[in-house]
């Protein structure tokens, strides 16, 4: 590479990087003014080309953010001046104090350093009258700042397809009416909760990847882990979004010894913990303390960063408290009942009280429609069954978990392990 090609290789990363940065607030202030959250990203996206073609010749400036506001105010008023035009009546024309006043105030408004725009943005991407797949791909393209590409490679999904749902989005939300505001108190439960998922789903398909050759995709849980933490932030009242924080903190401590040097999946039973990040722990536990110094009875993500810290304080799978992560399994059920988490409680009686408790219990799941093709419940009691010596179950159960899953890893590891079973549960 030419000194010339890598200089511009250097500026072009650097670029990206300020992008990732700064485009949600730059998106934000704009659609503060604009009413129009597609215009806005619009308008910010054309900054960034003009970013593109500029800085690579004059350099990075010293304030990237504050010059890339710069340059789509000026875009933003001079539509703004020309909708006035067209929109005030040909006689009026010549009265400019009248237009020049509401343009010189819009103006004023983009200068203006309002601390609810990021806030705003983030409960207007992630609005109930969106599907979920549309907030989740609305969600990383307005405050992530990631490319239509980036967002279909992430997902495994082709790019036409997440840049249609990012379109139908910004209609959807123009053709609601959708306000580019901060909803009241007395609604913000079940909109943080819309936010609180779309955060949690981004990070979940980066910690177990539902498709594809890779077992985990950690560029996901860093940028869910990132907007949670800008989330909390925003919102550092609310319990929820603290707990939230802390299970992806805890959570994203095993990445690194989730895989093996070839990307094969290692269970949690056989995670070398040393390799968990301390750091990471440290930070979730915070975290936790605080979700829960917030609340009296806790949620459900704060429930589950409580099961995570078990894990996490653990020195191996045997020491850790399986009788208190049944009891907060069982918590977390009667919280928001699923049978998914029903499932995860069959693993902790299991492990606390024996094979045979975890086993009775995915007996009474096994004709559950929601788990009908949930490649885990399988995948769990041919494990339990593998424990009890009842091999030949245990493959069957094995097998069909394999045939269930989409991601190429998981299946080669489900597999393996059925043709131990075969083999008489030998290596």
């Amino acid at each position: 590479m030419t000194p010339d090609a890598r200089q511009a290789s250097e500026v072009r990363r650097a670029i990206d990087a300020v992008w990732r940065i700064e485009s949600a607030r730059l998106v934000a202030g704009l659609a503060r003014v604009l009413k129009d959250v597609g215009r806005a990203e619009e308008l910010a996206q054309e900054a960034l080309v003009v970013a593109l073609e500029r800085w690579p010749e004059t350099g990075i400036p010293d304030n990237p953010g504050a010059w890339l506001m710069t340059t789509a105010k000026r875009r933003a008023i001079d539509e703004l001046r020309r909708v006035r035009l067209v929109e005030r009546k040909h006689e009026e024309l010549g009265h400019d104090e009248d237009g020049g006043e509401s343009v010189d105030a819009l103006m004023e408004a983009l200068d203006d350093d309002v601390g609810d725009d990021l806030l705003r943005l983030v409960f207007v991407a992630c609005h109930p009258v969106l599907s979920t797949e549309a907030r989740v791909a609305l969600t990383l393209r307005l405050l992530g700042g990631l490319t239509t590409e980036e967002i279909a490679r992430a997902f495994l999904v082709p790019e036409p397809t997440i840049a249609q749902r990012i379109v139908r989005a910004k209609r959807a939300l123009a053709e609601a009416k959708v306000p580019f505001a901060v909803p009241p108190r007395e609604q913000w439960g079940e909109r943080l909760a819309s936010v609180l998922e779309v955060v949690y789903l981004v990070f979940n398909e980066g910690y177990s990847a539902t498709a594809g050759e890779s077992w985990t995709r950690p560029a996901l849980c860093e940028e869910a882990l990132r907007l949670g933490r800008v989330l909390a932030e925003l919102v550092p009242e609310e319990a929820e979004a603290h707990g939230l924080v802390a299970l992806m903190e805890l959570q994203a401590s095993r990445l690194k010894a989730r895989v093996d040097a070839e990307g094969r999946p290692i269970l949690l039973a056989d995670q070398n913990r040393a390799r968990w990040d301390r750091l990471l722990i440290q930070r979730g536990l915070a975290e936790l303390a605080r979700a829960e110094a917030l609340q009296s009875t806790r949620g459900p993500y704060t429930l589950q960063a409580a099961i995570a810290a078990c894990h996490a304080e653990a020195t191996s799978a045997e020491a850790t408290n399986w009788v208190r992560i049944a009891a907060l399994y069982a918590a977390l059920g009667a919280l928001a009942p699923s049978p998914v988490i029903e499932l995860n409680r069959a693993v902790a009686l299991a492990m606390a009280f024996g094979p045979e408790r975890g086993l009775e219990l995915t007996e009474r799941l096994i004709d559950d429609p929601a788990l009908a093709r949930y490649h885990l419940l399988p995948a769990v009691r041919g494990d339990l069954l593998m424990k009890l010596g009842r091999l030949e179950e245990a493959r069957v159960e094995l097998e069909r978990a394999a045939r269930l899953t989409q991601n190429e890893r998981e299946r080669a590891l489900l597999l393996e392990r059925a043709a131990a079973c075969a083999r008489g549960g030998g290596p």
